[in-house]
């Protein structure tokens, strides 16, 4: 592995440890998470309830994207039955 040595702007130091420790990573950890560019869980901890699972998935983008699917148990018994059908040679 190789290091790189950054001279960063006042404050921004701070702000990247403080950022890093509300999610629970290292400040290492969590540099190397924002320059390849994956994406971070915004919230500390994970939704406890069903509610608040619906509210980060709404949040990430992620539920209702799919607006063409409008029998959601039609469109998976389709996906099941494909499956069954598949061929493996």
């Amino acid at each position: 592995m190789s290091s790189i040595t950054l001279d960063l702007p006042q404050g921004l130091e701070t702000d990247l440890k403080a950022k890093a420790v509300q999610l629970g990573f290292s400040l290492s950890d969590y540099i190397l998470r924002v320059l390849s560019g994956k994406k971070m869980v915004e919230t500390p901890t994970m939704p406890k309830t069903g509610a608040e699972l619906v509210a980060y998935w709404e949040k990430e983008g992620l539920y209702g994207y799919r607006s063409d699917i409008l029998d959601s148990q039609k469109h998976a018994r389709a996906i099941r039955e494909k499956a069954e059908r598949r061929n493996y040679a």
